[in-house]
């Protein structure tokens, strides 16, 4: 290959590869202004269970922080914590698969996703997750349950062998420190006594569990 040929090649890839990536770059700068505009518009407006925005951001950190890309959502109420998940997706090139049994919470949190402009980033999906979540196929790398807090360790148990090892799963409204209010101090003693997973807790919202798949078994 001749000089003059590897400088058409390089020329041709700088005036070809370049814009794209500017173009990259330009979704999303725009896409972090249409987020950011459609949470503070709708700062006061989450309730139906929907989580802290302290929590939120907990979880968009460890997605980004582990470029995790295969995200799964126990309980989606009205999509706050789904669009702060799918938005650190979108940066991994991830998608999130999320379940809602409440038709009337499940379509306002899709009308949500519209209007954060990240409906491409998310699965949502109308079910009763009892029956739904054992049946997924996986594999996940990041899993956030906050549905009925009774079920909480049939879905773990349900999820966890389809986690990646270096995957996490956390559990909203768990701690070890403070009382949630919500009776799940054996779940916090199951999660801690588990072997193959590595279990801390925030608590600078309303309790996350944070466990961490260590192996396989």
């Amino acid at each position: 290959m001749t000089q003059f040929t590897i400088f058409v090649l390089l020329f041709t890839c700088l005036f070809t590869c370049v814009p794209l990536l500017f173009a990259q770059e330009n979704k999303a700068v725009a896409l972090d202004k249409k987020v950011k505009a459609f949470l503070n518009s709708h700062a006061r407006e989450w309730h139906d269970w929907n989580v802290p925005e302290a929590d939120a951001r907990l979880l968009y950190d460890i997605i980004i922080q582990n470029k995790y890309t295969k995200a799964l959502e126990i309980g989606t109420s009205t999509g706050f914590s789904s669009i702060w998940i799918a938005w650190a997706l979108s940066k991994t090139g991830g998608k999130l698969i999320t379940i809602e049994v409440d038709e009337s919470r499940y379509r306002k949190a899709v009308d949500n996703f519209r209007k954060a402009g990240l409906s491409e980033y998310i699965d949502a999906r109308l079910a009763n997750a009892h029956t739904l979540v054992p049946g997924l196929q996986g594999p996940f790398d990041f899993v956030f349950s906050d549905a009925d807090k009774e079920w909480y360790k049939n879905y773990f148990d349900a999820v966890a062998p389809k986690l990646i090892v270096g995957g996490c799963y956390t559990t909203h409204n768990v701690s070890d420190r403070m009382n949630t209010g919500f009776g799940l101090e054996s779940y916090v003693e199951y999660l801690k006594n588990l072997k193959n997973f590595e279990t801390t807790f925030d608590d600078r919202g309303a309790g996350v569990a944070i466990s961490y798949k260590k192996s396989g078994k």
